[in-house]
């Protein structure tokens, strides 16, 4: 009587075909060490195109709240010279040499007695001192009537002009402290 094997041996052939003889099968599949290194590196170089646009981005975001700080206060300051010359604001409530224009910042938020009224009303034009985006703080340039358009230091008179003590440059090429 013959044995007979437990698979024939044409079949046994094809098992050996099939049989994992390679260590990246179908049961080891996976990335290899360059094919990582492909993706970091294009990953890399995406992000530093990116990273100089989004700084650019931002920087866009702080001038324009910088332009907006600056027409806020530029227009309470015109406002307030306005009701001066409107004679809503008395004569007495300003020093004489003020030129009609506010002493200070703080004036322009904690208001000043208006002209005619018992009721001790206040007229205010600004709800608080915008925060400088440049340099994060409240303490603004300033410069009064009496002063040179080009002058860096405040007289102490008035607040006739406004600007940013920050001395960089902005994306078109302008000084900050020239807005």
């Amino acid at each position: 009587m013959r044995l007979r094997t437990f698979a024939p041996s044409h079949f046994r052939t094809h098992l050996r075909t099939f049989a994992p003889s390679h260590p990246r099968t179908a049961n080891h599949r996976g990335y290899t060490f360059i094919e990582l290194l492909v993706v970091t590196m294009i990953l890399l170089i995406l992000a530093s195109a990116v990273m100089p646009l989004a700084q650019v981005a931002s920087q866009r975001q702080r001038e324009a709240e910088l332009r907006r700080a600056l027409r806020e206060m530029r227009t309470a300051i015109d406002q307030f010279r306005n009701a001066v010359d409107q004679g809503r604001i008395p004569t007495t409530e300003l020093e004489p040499e003020n030129e009609g224009y506010p002493p200070d910042l703080e004036t322009l938020v904690e208001g000043i007695s208006a002209a005619n009224d018992a009721s001790g009303r206040k007229l205010k034009f600004l709800r608080r001192v915008p925060i400088d985006p440049m340099t994060g703080s409240t303490d603004w340039g300033l410069r009064s009537y009496q002063d040179t358009p080009t002058s860096t230091t405040w007289g102490g008179q008035n607040v006739f002009d406004i600007y940013t003590r920050y001395n960089g440059t902005a994306i078109d090429g302008t000084r900050y402290r020239d807005w």
